[in-house]
């Protein structure tokens, strides 16, 4: 049975929590890009994507492509709670030997489908990926999360031209509009905006969702999955650190650092928010 919305957004705060929980104290983290997308993965892991945890090689499956990859600790939580591996094994994160590196691996990690982590370049994996699914007469749908600092990135519409050229209409990019990047906000730094106007321009079909509401998403990926003849971007609306108010807006948190009475604290908030 679907989970339904209260369900999803309780496991977007559990998500929440766990990157708390495996990143722990006093290590740097991007606690900022991950907080921002959880209702997003929530969203694709549990309602939307056609995926099987204990078969991730699946050949008829959906595929998602985090292109940016220095939040991947938010993938991998999504990917434990829904039962691709044991939760236990987030705690290894960027340990000697583990499956859990900075950025995705494909080469370690089953259900991670490219390496990501060197921005700009996903977008350009997802719809290759996309046109060869097409090819074989696959009905899998791709998705790609790009980042709004990442936008600064010419490969990302090289990608953006090249799939609406060859009318990848199974290929659906999701825009972490969180308005943050690494060093301040996006127009402080290198202003890529206005972003609807720019992807009507490129041909795309524009969806603006409410990147923090289970149904906005919901409806915005339902929309985009009839559109037929070129492909779809929704533009997720969302707060860079969502959830701890001294994080939220907080360019400090893109990769920062939370004091152990802070992880403590914010653990014990996320949890009580997904009972």
């Amino acid at each position: 049975m679907e989970a339904d919305n209260n369900t999803i957004q309780c496991i977007a705060n559990r998500i929440r929590a766990e990157v708390v929980r495996m990143v722990g104290p006093a290590t740097p983290g991007h606690f900022g890009g991950s907080f921002s997308l959880a209702e997003t993965v929530a969203t694709l892991y549990f309602r939307v994507m056609k995926v099987d945890p204990q078969n991730p090689g699946w050949p008829d499956r959906d595929r998602l492509i985090l292109s940016k990859g220095h939040a991947g600790i938010v993938q991998y939580t999504a990917m434990a709670v829904a039962g691709y591996f044991p939760v236990e094994e987030l705690y290894s994160l960027k340990k000697l030997g583990s499956r859990l590196q900075g950025h995705p691996d494909l080469t370690k990690l089953p259900g991670i489908e490219a390496n990501t982590g060197s921005l700009g370049q996903g977008l350009s994996m997802a719809s290759g990926l996309a046109a060869g699914l097409r090819l074989d007469g696959r009905a899998s749908r791709v998705f790609c999360v790009v980042g709004d600092g990442e936008l600064a990135e010419g490969q990302i519409w090289e990608a953006a031209m090249a799939a609406r050229v060859h009318k990848l209409d199974n290929l659906t990019a999701i825009l972490d509009y969180n308005t943050v990047q690494a060093m301040g906000t996006v127009k402080e730094r290198f202003d890529t905006t206005p972003y609807r106007e720019k992807w009507d321009a490129f041909g795309w079909n524009t969806i603006e969702a409410d990147g923090h509401d289970i149904q906005s998403l919901t409806d915005a990926f339902a929309a985009a999955a009839q559109v037929k003849g070129k492909p779809s971007i929704v533009i997720a609306h969302t707060i860079k650190g969502k959830g701890l108010d001294y994080a939220e807006g907080n360019a400090a948190y893109h990769n920062g650092t939370l004091s152990p009475e802070q992880c403590e604290a914010a653990i014990g908030l996320f949890m009580s928010r997904s009972q």
